[in-house]
This record gives C-alpha cells, sequence and structure tokens, in this order.
C-alpha cells in the first residue's frame, strides 16, 4: 500500500507546481464551501467583469484608451442591469403572481379535459382515478402555496442584505475593470514563476469557457427577445413572464426545452382552448426552438465545448444541486474546467511505466 502511494504521488505530483496548484483548488472549494454565501458579490462581480472583458477588447483594437473602453462598456452594463431591475423583473414578478392567483382556474380546465379520458378509455383510466389526481394536484398546490408564503416572510430580513448586494455588484465590477493590470499582477505574485501547467490549462479555459457563458448570455437575450415579440404578437397573456422562461430554457441543455413548453402550452390551453390559435402558439414554439438549436447556436458559438452529452447532463445535475441556478448556469463551464485540468495535468511515468517502455 505504501508503494502504491509513493508511486501514485510521484506520477502526479512530482513537481511543485502541481501541489501548489492541488492546493489553490482545495483552498478555493473550501471558501466557496464555507463562506461563498458571504463573498457572493465578489463572486458575481468578478464573473461579470471578466465576461465585460472581452468587449473592453474589441474596443481597445478599435484604437480607444483602456479607461474610455472600460467606462463605455460600464454605462452599457449598468444600463441593462437598471433596466432589468426596474422594468423586466417587477413585470415578470406580477405576472408570475397572476398566474399563480390563476392556478384553481388552471386546475378547473384540466380537471374538464381529463375527465373527457374515462369516457374515451374506459379501460385505462377512470373517473375516480382521475378525481383522485386532481385532489392531490390540489393538496400539492396548497403546500405550494404556503411554502412561499413562509419563505416570502422569512426572507424580509435578508431583503437589506439583497439591497448590498444589488448596489456592491456595480461598484466591484467597476472597479474591477478599471484596475485589472494592478490585481492580475497581484494575483500573479502569489504564484509559482514557472507555471506551465496554470497557464495551459487558463489558455484552454479562456478561449472555450468565456466564449461559452458570453454566447449563452446572448443566446438568452435573443431567444427572449423574439419569444417575447412572437407570444406579444400572438396575443397571449403572460408574455413577459413567458419570455423569460423561454430565454431561461436554454441554461439546462436537452431538459429545458421539453420543461418550458409546459407552461406554454397550459396558458395558450387556458386562453383558447384547443382551438386554432393553441396548434399555432405551438408550432410558434417549436420553429423558435429549432431557429435556436440550428441558426442561432451555430453562429454564436465560434468555439464547441466538446463534452459528451451524458458529462454534460452529470454537471448540470451535481453543480446544480450544489448551487441551484447559478450551479447549472455555470455547469458546462466548470465541467471544461474539469476536463481542462485532467488534460493539462503532469503524468510522470513510474518505474513500472518506465520497463514497459524499455
Amino acid at each position: 500500500m505504501r508503494n502504491f502511494f509513493r508511486s501514485f504521488l510521484d506520477r502526479y505530483f512530482h513537481d511543485e507546481e502541481s501541489v501548489i496548484f492541488t492546493l489553490i483548488l482545495i483552498s478555493a472549494l473550501l471558501v466557496l464551501w464555507t463562506i461563498g454565501t458571504y463573498i457572493a458579490p465578489l463572486i458575481v462581480a468578478l464573473i461579470i467583469a471578466y465576461l465585460l472583458q472581452g468587449m473592453v477588447n474589441s474596443l481597445l483594437r478599435l484604437g480607444l484608451s483602456y479607461l474610455l473602453a472600460v467606462v463605455l462598456v460600464y454605462t452599457l452594463f449598468i444600463s441593462g442591469f437598471m433596466a432589468l431591475l426596474l422594468l423586466v423583473l417587477p413585470q415578470a414578478w406580477g405576472q408570475l403572481a397572476r398566474l399563480i392567483n390563476e392556478l384553481p382556474r388552471l386546475i378547473s380546465e384540466g380537471q374538464a379535459l381529463l375527465m373527457v379520458l374515462p369516457e374515451n378509455y374506459p379501460e385505462l383510466m377512470s373517473e375516480q382515478q382521475v378525481q383522485d389526481f386532481i385532489r392531490s394536484l390540489r393538496g400539492e398546490l396548497a403546500l405550494f402555496g404556503q411554502y412561499i408564503l413562509s419563505y416570502s416572510i422569512s426572507s424580509l430580513p435578508n431583503i437589506f442584505s439583497w439591497i448590498i448586494f444589488v448596489i456592491l455588484v456595480p461598484v466591484l465590477v467597476f472597479f474591477m475593470m478599471k484596475d485589472k493590470k494592478t490585481l492580475v499582477d497581484w494575483v500573479a505574485g502569489l504564484l509559482p514563476r514557472h507555471r506551465p501547467l496554470m497557464r495551459k490549462i487558463w489558455l484552454e479555459m479562456d478561449e472555450q469557457v468565456a466564449n461559452y457563458v458570453r454566447g449563452k448570455s446572448l443566446e438568452i437575450l435573443i431567444l427572449a427577445g423574439v419569444s417575447y415579440i412572437a407570444f406579444t404578437i400572438l396575443g397571449m397573456n403572460y408574455t413577459l413572464l413567458l419570455a423569460v422562461l423561454m430565454g431561461l430554457s436554454v441554461i439546462v441543455p436537452f431538459i429545458g426545452v421539453a420543461v418550458v413548453v409546459i407552461p406554454v402550452m397550459a396558458v395558450a390551453y387556458v386562453q383558447w382552448g384547443f382551438g386554432s390559435e393553441f396548434f399555432t402558439v405551438l408550432a410558434v414554439y417549436t420553429v423558435i426552438q429549432l431557429l435556436d438549436a440550428n441558426l442561432l447556436v451555430p453562429i454564436i458559438f465560434s468555439e464547441t465545448v466538446n463534452l459528451h452529452p451524458v458529462a454534460i447532463i452529470a454537471a448540470v445535475l451535481v453543480f446544480g444541486g450544489l448551487w441551484g441556478l447559478a450551479g447549472v448556469f455555470f455547469a458546462i463551464p466548470l465541467a471544461t474546467l474539469i476536463k481542462a485540468i485532467l488534460n493539462a495535468w503532469p503524468s510522470h511515468p513510474g518505474p513500472g511505466d518506465q520497463t514497459l517502455l524499455k
């Protein structure tokens, strides 16, 4: 056993950089696990500043000074941030509240639809089974409503924390962008001078993950905007809420598209029933998702994240379970980081390998 561990250490931790990088990863995980909630504004600001740096670099290539480029990009960011905070989110939340209030009517409509099944397919479902299902669904929705109410009451003390978060993040983003060189030099001074492993991992991550996150953010905005316009033209209720859900559907690969179609179909059915309008909404939803998958994604993503679908789903489950929606959004970048580390990690042949090579 001792020889096994010695061989393992000699193979994967034979140089100083491997040991230091391992300690950095363990320390980062411990920090996120223990005080991640408290430093959330710092983490969010760091991610946003990193993503905005691409726009700053584009302006620098046009001949603008660094400070002017930072000011222009930051002005664009703060404008979008305030529009999201003051316009989009309040309206979406208001539509969500209206939809929750209409859930009893939605259940009644669904019950009327389900009661037809025992008449047409008595061998598959009885009227008593439909009534039991509706009764169970009403009970679950009542518990869900109580949970929402209790969560809202218990979260009242956190309003002050959210206010601090909203104020701190834009301030931190500005100083991180403005003093980028100073901060990067300070971090580099803490790392080993000779760091080919870290440099290789960083280059792969900077090339793939930055393109992915920026592209995914742009995809969400475009899909939500197109969906809002389409649903408004069709005259649907809750257009903004459904458009937001459409945009967020691309966060969860392979699953989001199938999940979001349920509220879209439910709203269309309650509003029009099984008429031509219902099937028009379903057709528009299908066309938007097909255009997104076959046209928008290939155009936006200049670099494809080469991950197996099983690895993507596993990453979504693991990181989503750990960090919720944020974990789902960053599941693929985090999986790419793990893959980059495995690909770049130096492996020193052990004594047995030396014998095989001879």
